[in-house]
């Protein structure tokens, strides 16, 4: 592994919540990470988020599907090639690889089935850099549940930590990571993240998120309803698991009818509940301390309700502890990417449920077809 201790590697991730692309550099030989460069998100133009949206859910099972799906695929690369050049262009060193995750219309892992869009091949050519794409689709037709990705890189950031330790990472979705005493992991979806929230304050107040809980924490939460929210079945299933950031919608219509800061700080709760649900039911031992990531540690109320939830763990940010708490899983993306450059693994029986330890990812290289 000494070769490769220098590498230098950007991740790239379009999160379920839509708002954009998390770009990120990291220097690490895939087991260690040795440092942080710098990371920010660039928003999608309302268009493009927009095209995304509208294929969300699809399948390339029709010429008129495959042809919308592909024109967006298109597009989004682009975008994440411009992004990519912008970033380098105030490095001095060049970049070795990209961990290219695209952005997840589809994901159906009992039917063996993934879909995120994203040309790792077109990214490597506008880019003139190495790409490393498809993480997940090994795992997926291996009979892996393909996400989450995240934990092996929580481990390596935890290494040092007081165990058992966990890491909640909320994005569209929310997925924790248990490590225990030795080392050993668990992670699964604990269920919803800020999808829900997102979803009801654009179609509600044409917001693109709940800035800062704001309109949660003016409102109330109604009870009846989180507890049928609660009621839906994936909350019943053993991890490991995996959830597609739609699967909850049918129960969300349940919010219709609630002013729209009620509507907020319900779908808030809703996320917060089915954390502590997990945590409770799911692991094998309460961790000492839950650390918050992702786009939901910027949001205080949406930690307030968890920390609540969860009255006899310490439940801090990674901002609180030095993290960076945007750029988590694009650092993430860049640190798969180096693993899968060494043949490492990176989805294990404990985090997807695949059978054995098993590197992913598509490797592509400039101007090679």
């Amino acid at each position: 592994m000494d070769i490769i201790k220098s590498v230098r590697a950007l991740g790239l991730m379009s999160g379920t919540s839509l708002d954009g692309v998390d770009i990120a550099l990291v220097k690490t030989d895939g087991i260690d990470v040795y440092d942080f460069g710098r990371a920010y998100t660039v928003p999608y133009d309302d268009s493009l988020r927009e095209q995304i949206r509208s294929i969300l859910g699809l399948k390339p099972d029709t010429e008129q599907n495959a042809a919308k799906i592909s024109l967006v695929e298109n597009l989004l690369t682009a975008f994440h090639a411009e992004v990519v050049k912008d970033f380098l262009s105030a490095e001095d060193e060049p970049v070795d690889v990209i961990g290219f995750h695209g952005h997840t219309i589809h994901h159906e892992p009992e039917n063996h089935y993934t879909h995120q869009i994203g040309d790792g091949q077109l990214l490597a050519d506008l880019t003139g850099i190495k790409v490393v794409n498809r993480f997940r689709n090994a795992d997926v037709c291996a009979g892996g549940q393909g996400a989450p990705l995240v934990p092996v890189y929580h481990a390596a950031l935890c290494a040092d930590m007081e165990k058992p330790v966990a890491v909640l990472n909320i994005g569209g979705v929310s997925n924790i990571t248990w490590i225990g005493s030795t080392g050993e992991m668990l992670a699964f979806d604990t269920g919803p993240g800020n999808a829900p929230v997102n979803d009801w304050v654009l179609k509600h107040a044409g917001m693109h998120m709940d800035y800062n809980g704001k309109l949660a924490i003016s409102g109330k939460v109604n009870e009846p309803i989180l507890s049928v929210l609660m009621k839906h079945k994936y909350f019943a299933q053993y991890p490991p698991k995996s959830i597609d950031r739609n699967i909850f919608n049918e129960k969300l219509e349940h919010l219709e009818g609630l002013s729209l800061e009620d509507g907020a700080a319900t779908a808030t709760a809703f996320t917060a509940e089915a954390v502590a649900y997990s945590i409770s039911f799911f692991l094998p031992e309460p961790p000492k301390k839950l650390i918050i990531s992702g786009g939901g540690a910027n949001n205080p109320t949406m930690v307030r309700f968890i920390r609540r939830r969860l009255p006899d763990i310490e439940v801090t940010t990674g901002r609180e502890i030095g993290w960076n708490c945007e750029a988590m899983e694009a650092q993430a993306f860049a640190y798969l990417a180096v693993r899968r450059l060494a043949g490492l693994p990176i989805t294990f029986p404990t985090t997807t449920g695949v059978s054995e330890p098993l590197p992913g990812g598509e490797i592509h290289t400039p101007g090679k077809k």
